[in-house]
């Protein structure tokens, strides 16, 4: 989601996974397995993967899940039967949707987010209607509670690294790098003994809206119930939530 901070975003959803452990063991395995699907089975050379599984582990994932979901992403124990779908629709006030999905199922999982969107007052589109309304872009989450150096230091240190952006929030910096330089970026941030938080490549939108009354709520419902979805991997958006949010 876009609003706020990501971080906050991260955190609600980390919430979650604590709450609802049992459920997410499945798509925390799927993370892992498109993490090494897209960038190898290496988790020092892949920032994205190296993540996923630190998220898993902090799940209580059972390591012999979390190898299997590595070799099944890589190739290493043959073809695998999910399949990455990205949908994408208009929300409640004509707002931009873009849902990253893993499935062994296309057309059931499609009919369900089909039936999402009519619920709460948004369409599911066809390929393209929104997606150029975002940018790929790799996200890295820097805590502040994880910094030994000050705002500006980090800002330069991040920049000289690669970023393209940074933005600093109440608690964290969000650092901002082209897609192919992810890895990179967090290589040089951790040898300057930077922990990262967090790190994937996001859809970022490129402006957004905000809503009012009966369609803030719909789309908060909207979210939720994407967000909650077994085979949702993540959920792209340019709605920003009101301050009330």
């Amino acid at each position: 989601m876009s609003g706020h901070s990501k971080w906050s975003t991260i955190k609600r959803k980390k919430s979650k996974i604590d709450a609802q452990r049992g459920k997410v063991f499945t798509k925390l395995a799927k993370e892992i397995i498109s993490a090494a699907r897209r960038g190898g089975g290496d988790p020092e050379a892949n920032i994205a993967l190296k993540n996923a599984i630190a998220r898993a582990k902090e799940a209580n994932l059972p390591n012999d899940n979390i190898q299997r979901a590595i070799k099944r992403g890589s190739g290493e124990l043959g073809a695998d039967s999910y399949e990455e779908i990205i949908y994408e629709g208009y929300g409640p006030g004509g707002t931009a949707v873009m849902i990253e999905a893993m499935t062994d199922n296309r057309n059931r999982t499609a009919g369900e987010i089909r039936h999402f969107f009519s619920k709460y007052g948004g369409n599911l589109g066809e390929t393209g209607c929104v997606s150029w309304m975002f940018d790929a872009r790799g996200l890295l989450i820097i805590e502040k509670s994880n910094l030994e150096m000050d705002a500006d230091e980090f800002t330069l240190t991040a920049l000289d690294a690669g970023a393209v952006d940074i933005k600093e929030e109440e608690d964290s910096f969000e650092v901002l790098t082209e897609t192919s330089d992810l890895n990179k970026v967090s290589e040089v941030l951790e040898v300057e003994g930077i922990k990262i938080s967090h790190a994937e490549i996001a859809m970022l939108p490129k402006t957004t809206v905000t809503l009012d009354g009966k369609n803030e709520e719909l789309m908060d419902k909207l979210l939720e119930m994407l967000e909650d979805h077994d085979d949702v991997q993540n959920v792209y958006t340019n709605y920003e939530p009101s301050e009330e949010e």
